[in-house]
């Protein structure tokens, strides 16, 4: 485990436990995975853990701003270590993939609203939806079927 992440945690008042270093690596090794492919990830590493403490552990970092939350429609939460820099989301319709997207104008927060209400808008989150070359290139079971 990296010391820089523990010594990360300590200066942010955060426990350091294994169960939120292998949490918080996971995520950085398998960006937009889902709490379900963290919780194999962890147990990978670190050998029995719970799924409540993969959970807590990941909403603990999320609350914290050490990792992102993204949670497409339709979709089950995903998770990255990639905060900060107001980035968007790109996911395939046909298999789910989803992929890193830069802002569209480079500087927070990439859109402005037409009417913003009184707010002060501070981000904006944006996925695209689409389908990958990887499903596009494959043949559409309906057309095959006439």
């Amino acid at each position: 485990m990296a010391q820089g992440t523990v010594q990360m945690l300590r200066d942010r008042g955060i426990q350091v436990t294994a169960q939120r270093l292998a949490v918080f690596d996971a995520v950085g090794g398998r960006p937009h995975a889902t709490a379900d492919d963290l919780v194999d990830d962890v147990r990978a590493s670190i050998g029995s853990v719970s799924r409540q403490a993969v959970f807590d552990a990941l909403a603990m970092l999320t609350e914290e701003g050490l990792i992102r939350r993204i949670q497409p429609a339709r979709s089950a939460a995903r998770y990255e270590d990639r905060v900060d820099d107001n980035h968007h989301h790109l996911v395939c319709r046909g298999c789910g993939r989803m992929v890193d997207v830069d802002c569209a104008v480079g500087y927070r927060p990439c859109l402005e609203a037409a009417e913003d209400h009184g707010f002060t808008i501070d981000e904006a989150e944006v996925i695209y939806w689409g389908i990958c070359p990887v499903c596009q290139a494959e043949p559409v079971a309906a057309e095959s079927s006439t």
